[in-house]
């Protein structure tokens, strides 16, 4: 604080120094002014006398002599009798600074008057107007410069005790924090201050440390309590409550990976199945509860094991570490979380919900090494049946079953299901709303094992995708649906069949199409084909090209999930388009959000304007569905409209 009084001082005396220096040259200026004026006023009063008379000193001589020089404010001119000839003020009006100038200027030079004649007087006061306004410029502009000098050391100086003070701050808590951690405060205050040195330095300073220690060692249990409970809401994950996966990496590196201990256990990874459809067809809240519900059962089965951890990974991914637990208890861990899956599935109504990959682990086992293991263990889980469970053991390691074990099984098994044809069709309505809405059923697949298992719809479809397979996946479901409609004698009503943007885009598939619809005209007249929005939009020449083959054959395209990229209208003039399915997002509490009612009101009145006729999907309580009536969409779908069933 004295630094700062200091810069301010220094500030004031530059300020004092440079305005006295300008003064100087001021006062210098000045007097150049003052001789000019005294010599004006000589040459009247000289021209006065030598005329004799006042007539040929007239007042406009004078006025355009103060209009030539501009030299006086005040200029009076008297007869012999003391009367007042002429009186002219030239003086302009001054800023206040300027104005006190001015007057400072004149008080110390009162008067400057000619009196050579005894018969006419002239009294004139200096125009020091232009001089008083470049003094306060000048003075105004040096305290800034003086101000700008002093004040950014300031600046400067504030910003590095601010850096030190925090510097100094860490500096002390880190080294109070090693104190506290290793349980040495108080003995090496004890140590350092013994008696001896106790007595050098003086007894006055023995209570001083005695109480700092009494006071570091009462507070050193508080701080531990409020230090952990800072690292706990940092790693806790919102919904459930589990450490999430910084708080899951930081325990298996130091309480096993890095740990002086040998240990062994299990890891288990639990991955839901169905978040991403729960999302989308019931809402995000929905999913939240279904992630809460999934937690809980986790926890619930893993609590029976002592000194069991469970983490949230990610929005989809669960871990369970079993301290002690050999790989023959974990099957039964594995066993007893599938009984509680299928239960809970059973019960919500959903196709599954979780699959569980489960490695043994050891002292010294780097993690990124067994999180590859553990990906592959969730593989085979995933490919087996819905909520299956699959261990990866340390026999499997030996013989070689490497990284890219789980790609191949998947493979396999989607092989077996194409080549079995192994798939099932269900169907979901969509209702029209309107007496001249033209709607229909949407188809959707479900696939099975060698036992009759139901696999996890999305986790095969992704896989599918990763494996390149997805073009022979979607084939499977065309033949499966034409042959359906054949066999059941549904060539009354409209189908709706999902195609993969991979498939749309691949020339072969197109060509593939286009010849078997042909076979069965009647039929594909019936049909309408789903593509994601996003997907349509990563390739616009292939899409269009797919679109107009299935025009050609007389059916029909709806862009799904529309929305959720950026695509413009001028992509629907082009493509042409049948239907577009506003994504479920859309729809969610609908009835609430003002700005999604205006989106989709603004995007029917666009859609309708060059024919394309809307659906709303995700319904799921009547609120939304009449808000959807209201914004004169022309269909709706969900599971409260109508529930997926067996065809």
């Amino acid at each position: 604080m004295a630094g700062f009084k200091k810069l301010i001082f220094l500030q004031l005396s530059l300020w004092l120094t440079f305005s006295l220096i300008g003064t100087f040259f001021f006062a210098s200026s000045f007097d150049s002014s003052v001789s000019k004026a005294q010599q004006s006023a000589q040459v009247m009063v000289t021209q006065y006398i030598q005329n004799k008379t006042m007539d040929n000193v007239t007042p406009e001589h004078i006025r355009q002599a103060l209009s030539n020089g501009n030299v006086f404010s005040t200029f009076i001119v008297r007869d012999f009798n003391g009367d007042t000839v002429l009186n002219i003020d030239t003086a302009a009006p001054l800023p206040v600074l300027a104005e006190m100038i001015e007057a400072s200027i004149n008080a110390v030079r009162p008067q400057f008057s000619v009196n050579v004649a005894k018969d006419i007087k002239i009294e004139f006061v200096i125009n020091a107007q232009s001089q008083a306004q470049l003094l306060q410029q000048a003075l105004l502009l040096l305290f800034v410069l003086t101000a700008l000098v002093a004040f950014i050391p300031i600046i400067y100086m504030k910003a590095i005790y601010k850096r030190l003070n925090r510097n100094v701050s860490i500096t002390v808590a880190n080294a109070v924090d090693v104190y506290i951690t290793q349980n040495q405060v108080t003995e090496s205050i004890e140590n350092e201050f013994n008696a001896t040195k106790m007595q050098a330095l003086g007894a006055e300073l023995a209570p001083s440390f005695n109480r700092l220690a009494h006071f570091l060692k009462s507070k050193q249990e508080d701080i531990q309590t409020a230090a952990q409970s800072i690292k706990q809401e940092a790693y806790k994950d919102v919904i459930t409550g589990l450490g999430n996966r910084n708080m899951f990496v930081e325990y298996y590196e130091h309480q096993i990976e890095s740990s002086n201990k040998k240990s062994f256990g299990t890891l288990a990874m639990i991955r839901c199945s169905e978040l991403q459809v729960i999302n989308q067809t019931r809402g995000y809240q929905k999913g939240d509860e279904y992630i809460k519900s999934v937690s809980d059962i986790i926890k619930h089965v893993s609590g029976t094991y002592t000194g069991s951890q469970t983490f949230r990974l990610n929005s989809s991914d669960f871990a369970v570490i079993l301290p002690n637990v050999p790989s023959k208890e974990a099957e039964h861990f594995g066993e007893t979380l599938q009984a509680r899956f299928t239960q809970f599935q059973q019960n919500q109504e959903l196709s599954s919900v979780a699959n569980t990959g489960i490695v043994p682990y050891e002292t010294g086992k780097p993690l990124g090494e067994l999180l590859s293991v553990v990906d592959n263990a969730m593989s085979m889980a995933q490919s087996k049946q819905a909520n299956a469970w699959h261990i990866q053991r340390e026999s499997d390691l030996i013989n070689n079953v490497g990284a890219g074990f789980g790609n191949q099984n998947w493979r396999k098994v989607i092989h077996d299901v194409i080549d079995s044809k192994r798939v099932s069709l269900m169907m979901q309505n969509i209702m029209p709303i309107g007496k001249n809405v033209k709607a229909y059923a949407e188809i959707q697949a479900r696939f099975k094992t060698e036992e009759g298992q139901i696999l996890p719809t999305a986790s095969f479809l992704a896989m599918a995708e990763k494996l390149d397979m997805a073009i022979e996946i979607d084939k499977l479901i065309i033949d499966s649906s034409l042959e359906l409609i054949k066999t059941r004698n549904f060539t009354e009503k409209f189908f709706g069949i999902n195609v993969t943007a991979s498939s749309a885009h691949s020339d072969q598939f197109v060509i593939w199409l286009e010849r078997r619809l042909l076979k069965d005209a009647n039929i594909a007249s019936k049909l309408v084909f789903e593509v994601s929005e996003f997907g349509l939009q990563q390739n616009i020449k292939a899409s269009k090209r797919f679109i107009d083959m299935v025009h050609r054959v007389g059916a029909r395209i709806t862009v799904e999930r529309f929305g959720v990229g950026l695509t413009s209208f001028k992509f629907f003039r082009d493509l042409k388009p049948d239907f577009i399915k506003m994504d479920a997002s859309y729809t969610r509490g609908l009835e609430e959000d003002k700005n999604n009612q205006y989106f989709m009101r603004l995007m029917v009145d666009l859609a309708h304007r060059i024919g394309v006729s809307v659906f709303a999907e995700g319904i799921e309580s009547q609120e939304e569905k009449h808000i959807v009536e209201t914004l004169c969409l022309d269909g709706v779908q969900g599971y409260y409209i109508e529930k997926p069933k067996e065809i």
